[in-house]
């Protein structure tokens, strides 16, 4: 039996869905299903016409003395004050970069200026690459690297092994918000606690998280933390937070003729102006989701908030249908967390196997008839190594975000039990 919107929650789904053009297509004849939003949501309109309208308006670098170039400076200001309200901090404390591997490389070169043989950084088997080979770059200078264990059952971090690895040694914890393989929400405040307990800086990757829960750095009291706005209904780019302290205070690799000021010090050469353009638009559509579902609210940052509540009651709903279908498929097995009371340490991110087909075999079936998944390991190499599934083809990852629908689950549930078969 489908399940209904109402039953799920009471996002404006026509609405939501009127807003990104991309989700209209056909493939083969039918509804194009995007169920890959981890590896990239879709964008807005408003965010293509940002883009679009910059390029065509303001096409110029920054800091000449005519209204393009000044355009262009005020652009930016506003893309800063957007992520501030977005993550909850001040302006000055958004840099804006390549993406959120470029701005970890970054900063761990400039973290690693300051450390010595027999120091330490915690890593975690549960990340993503991106936030593990930066540091593990740092060997070269003699830096210990440690890695937390991982419950292998249900695919969460060893909390106990992670305390264990956090010693007067430790000078960087470094962890996801969320897994982008399968789903798990870390216990990040907890994990900042550990290592600030210690005396470390903690360091957070927030990509896989960000279009699923609202983030504050201040209540987090994190030292750095890193997203990418494509995964959040934007464009291409990261964007790194950073304690203004830290930012001043480190060293950051740079050309000579950029500036010492925070934050410019930590972007070198010319940005990627009408993808930053485009960062703003994608804020505000957020924003007016929240304020769509509730008036009431005042501030940017309070939209923001109520779009988030609506989108995580949206995702659960239709997360506890998909794991649920996903329990009665023949010869499926789930990773991560698959019992109901505890979904609220989990995204709508699902990793799995079918017995006798491989990922790629799944995942080319499904986007046969329109249904878009990812296979392989998604550069969470340390933990489909961990799991025995790397040599033959890693998972097939369903990615729901708010823009599905609980028909699109039921035609997802009902194809996978047609390959099985």
């Amino acid at each position: 039996m489908l399940t209904t919107e109402k039953e799920t929650n009471a996002l404006d789904l026509d609405w939501v869905r009127s807003q990104f053009p991309s989700l209209f297509q056909t493939i083969n004849g039918t509804p194009a299903v995007f169920l890959d939003g981890p590896g990239g949501t879709q964008v807005p309109q408003r965010v293509i016409d940002a883009i679009s309208d910059y390029l065509k308006r303001n096409n110029a670098n920054t800091g000449g003395a005519y209204a393009t170039s000044r355009n262009t400076d005020a652009m930016i200001a506003g893309a800063r004050s957007s992520m501030a309200d977005f993550l909850g901090c001040d302006s000055d404390e958004i840099i804006f970069g390549a993406n959120m591997t470029a701005l970890t490389f970054a900063i761990s070169r400039s973290i690693g200026r300051e450390l010595k043989s027999g120091d330490e950084i915690v890593l975690t088997h549960l990340d993503h690459d991106a936030n593990i080979s930066p540091w593990r770059a740092l060997e070269e200078r003699g830096v210990t690297i440690r890695m937390a264990e991982i419950h292998e059952a249900d695919c969460t971090l060893d909390m106990d092994d992670l305390r264990s690895k956090i010693t007067e040694h430790t000078k960087l914890v470094a962890v996801g918000y969320a897994s982008n393989a399968v789903g798990t929400i870390n216990d990040v405040k907890e994990i900042v606690h550990l290592a600030h307990e210690h005396g470390a800086l903690a360091y957070v990757d927030a990509v896989h998280y960000a279009p699923h829960g609202p983030i504050e750095v201040r209540a987090l009291d994190c030292d750095f933390l890193v997203c990418s706005t494509y995964k959040f209904f934007g464009p291409h780019m990261g964007v790194l937070y950073g304690k203004r302290e830290h930012l001043q205070r480190l060293q950051p690799y740079k050309v000579r003729a950029n500036t010492n000021a925070v934050p410019n010090r930590w972007e070198w050469g010319t940005l990627n102006h009408e993808c930053i353009a485009g960062i703003t638009a994608c804020v505000e559509y957020l924003a007016d989701l929240g304020r769509h579902m509730n008036s009431s609210v005042s501030t940017r940052r309070e939209a923001l908030l109520a779009a988030f509540e609506a989108i995580q009651r949206h995702e659960r709903g239709l997360m506890e249908n998909l794991i649920r279908g996903l329990a009665g498929i023949p010869g499926l097995k789930l990773y991560g967390i698959s019992d109901p009371k505890r979904f609220n340490h989990r995204c709508p991110t699902i990793a799995v196997r079918i017995k006798g087909h491989t990922p790629l075999e799944l995942s080319a079936k499904l986007g046969e008839r329109g249904i878009f998944t990812w296979d392989g390991n998604y550069y969470a190499l340390n933990l489909t190594e961990r799991l025995d599934v790397e040599k033959d083809g890693g998972f097939l990852r369903i990615g729901l975000a708010h823009y599905n629908t609980a028909e699109e689950v039921d035609r997802l549930l009902s194809t996978l039990r047609e390959i099985a078969m």
